[in-house]
């Protein structure tokens, strides 16, 4: 018979990505662009644009995140 209370366990991870976003005129939606796509990832900590290539109108970014997984114990 199981128990009504169900034990959860939470484990954080933090895991080191790179991504490719497109340019955008506004710097404020470039910001916004990061942001959506690195959260697709995990929560972001910390991140940075290392690389612009205006040929290709694009920005490297790197950034640190977090992943929490939770599971029954």
């Amino acid at each position: 018979m199981s128990s009504p209370h169900t034990l959860l366990k939470s484990t954080m991870t933090t895991h080191f990505i790179t991504a490719e976003i497109d340019l955008q005129e506004n710097p404020l939606k470039l910001q916004q662009e990061i942001e959506q796509e690195l959260a697709k990832r995990g929560d972001p900590l910390r991140w940075a644009v290392t690389v612009v290539d205006k040929e290709q109108q694009k920005a490297q970014v790197e950034a640190v995140v977090t992943i929490t997984a939770v599971q029954e114990v």
